[in-house]
């Protein structure tokens, strides 16, 4: 997990066109991820969004240009190395029949396994710190299919913690739980970030993104088309450019941060309808 001495950020794109098989959905696309941030992918369906984080991961290879890591190209690490210093949370995960939570996060360790090299201590206590980080200890003897969608999903993020990476890249995280899981679970986050992981993250929520990521990339059609802070990304005219949608940005009056509030389609009045 060792980080470059220099000031250039650990993970980045360069020049990279990404795509499947013949389906190009990004050509040229070059972007950094700055160190220590909470970085948060937003932009319409099909907008390349997940390939990107998918190319960030080594999921898929650049047909051109490359993705770094640590000052290398990352196709030139062994896949456990990458494993060890970046953790991926897909957008679906399947866990298999009949294994517990503290099986499944002790999954994690398996980058850091191999033929001289069996469990150890330091295994041991990874998974228990993995757990505590997101409460999910007391659920350590329940088989995964037992729990609700927002302890499952707050399990995988502890196996992902397991592998013990500065770096987590999440894809779609929130997707298919309620608002009070989807807040819980971006806390936690929060609180990883804070803590000092980098975290790159694809939410579909503008209004999430913009209050809880530190560092936002707009794209749209494949490319980057705005980033940086909240303040600087979350414009009217930047919302109605990638999504199409006239809105208003307002202060959110928990956080401070820009909140999008959709005007939507102009309609008469009822009284003028009535008339």
């Amino acid at each position: 997990m060792s980080a470059t001495t220099t000031d250039v950020p650990r993970l980045r794109v360069e020049s990279a066109t990404i795509g499947y098989d013949k389906r190009i959905i990004s050509e040229h696309l070059s972007v950094a991820i700055p160190d220590e941030s909470f970085t948060v992918i937003v932009g319409p369906n099909a907008c390349g969004k997940s390939t990107l984080l998918r190319g960030l991961s080594r999921l898929l290879k650049p047909s051109a240009g490359q993705v770094v890591l640590d000052g290398a190209d990352i196709t030139s690490f062994k896949t456990k190395e990458v494993a060890r210093r970046v953790g991926l949370l897909p957008q679906t995960s399947i866990a298999p029949d009949g294994i517990t939570v503290a099986d499944l996060v002790a999954r994690g360790r398996f980058p850091y396994q191999g033929f001289m090299r069996q469990w150890t201590e330091a295994d041991e206590q990874a998974v228990l710190r993995a757990m505590d980080q997101t409460a999910v200890t007391e659920l350590s003897g329940r088989l995964v299919d037992e729990l609700s969608g927002g302890q499952r999903q707050r399990v995988w993020v502890a196996m992902a913690l397991a592998q013990h990476t500065d770096i987590l890249l999440l894809d779609e995280p929130t997707t298919f739980l309620d608002i009070a899981h989807q807040i819980e679970l971006l806390e936690l986050f929060t609180d990883l970030h804070h803590v000092g992981h980098t975290l790159v993250a694809v939410l579909h929520d503008l209004n999430h993104a913009a209050r809880y990521g530190t560092h936002l990339i707009a794209m749209k059609d494949g490319r980057v088309v705005a980033e940086g802070t909240p303040d600087e990304v979350v414009t009217v005219e930047l919302v109605e450019e990638v999504f199409g949608l006239r809105c208003l940005v307002v202060p959110d009056p928990a956080a401070g941060s820009p909140q999008v509030v959709p005007l939507g389609r102009e309609r008469p009045r009822r009284e003028d309808r009535k008339a």
